[in-house]
């Protein structure tokens, strides 16, 4: 049969795992051997179930599986089991002949048994075998344990990236750096996720163009001291073409306030006037936009 060699004995001595402390073999590579679906050797065990005690077949834990190997039977990688397997101690393999009538069937099963006494006796003449294979699969599943462990830590640092929350803190912009302030600025209002609020009582057309390369669905509000009329006619054609910009009436500020999502920058020049003279900004760490906005409803 294709899969065993002539005696019938290394490659299934392969598919023999140490699990609680017996030998068994695992449904799907009894079901390879025999040549049936997993699925259809499973069947006719429930069937049957009568005559499969515990100590004859058993379902695996997703540790088991893990430290056995045994996930790679059901994916690529052994992250995502379809389900626990079964496993069958030699016994319940035994029993099997009389439920898969096959010819193939009990060939197999004569040939399984051979294997389960071929590792009998090695275990019998070799005791401290037996110790080694448990300690090995336990270094397998600390192992296991400890990549899945660097995995999740690395993972959450590359979702931090993602969330963009590694934002620059504080910094100055010299006269001359146009470009560089336009940059920054429009790099801030593309990492809303949800909102972006700019306190000036300075904006212009310029301002509303930044403020145009905001993510879809990103609510827009600027809080103005007086809207002019030359203001008002770019709001209009803006909000024509693009989604709309709210404007609130508000006197209560001086400085200029960038709120993107709940984060607050401080910055020092109106928006329109980026890198025209030396500005500074500063991410206000101790300051949510939620706070601060509670403060302009008081």
């Amino acid at each position: 049969m294709k899969g065993i060699n002539e005696e019938g004995y290394l490659i299934i001595e392969d598919r023999i795992y140490t699990i609680r402390g017996m030998q068994v073999m695992i449904d799907r590579d009894i079901a390879a051997l025999y040549g049936v679906e997993t699925k259809r050797l499973n069947e006719q065990v429930r069937r049957n179930i009568n005559r499969f005690p515990e100590d004859f077949m058993f379902q695996l834990t997703k540790e088991e599986c893990l430290r056995s190997q045994i996930a790679t039977l059901n994916s690529e990688q052994g992250k995502h089991l379809k389900y626990l397997p079964y496993a069958f101690t030699e016994n319940g393999i035994a029993m099997l002949s009389s439920v898969l009538r096959s010819e193939i069937a009990i060939n197999v099963n004569i040939r399984i048994m051979r294997a389960f006494t071929q590792l009998r006796r090695q275990l019998l003449y070799n005791p401290d075998l037996f110790k080694r294979i448990e300690v090995v699969e336990y270094h397998q599943l600390e192992f296991k344990r400890w990549m899945s462990q660097t995995d999740n830590k690395v993972e959450k640092i590359l979702n931090k990236f993602e969330e963009r929350d590694v934002r620059p803190k504080q910094g100055i912009f010299f006269d001359g750096q146009i470009f560089d302030a336009y940059t920054f600025v429009a790099d801030l209002i593309r990492s809303a996720q949800e909102s972006i609020v700019l306190i000036d009582n300075y904006v212009d057309d310029a301002v509303l163009k930044l403020l145009s390369k905001r993510a879809e669905g990103v609510l827009a509000t600027i809080f103005i001291k007086k809207v002019s009329d030359q203001l008002a006619l770019d709001l209009e054609k803006h909000n024509q073409q693009y989604p709309a910009i709210k404007v609130v009436h508000f006197n209560k500020s001086h400085d200029r306030f960038l709120l993107i999502d709940d984060v607050v920058y401080h910055i020092g020049a109106s928006l329109k006037d980026l890198g025209r003279k030396w500005f500074a900004f500063t991410l206000m760490n101790d300051l949510t936009a939620s706070d601060l906005l509670s403060k302009a409803d008081a």
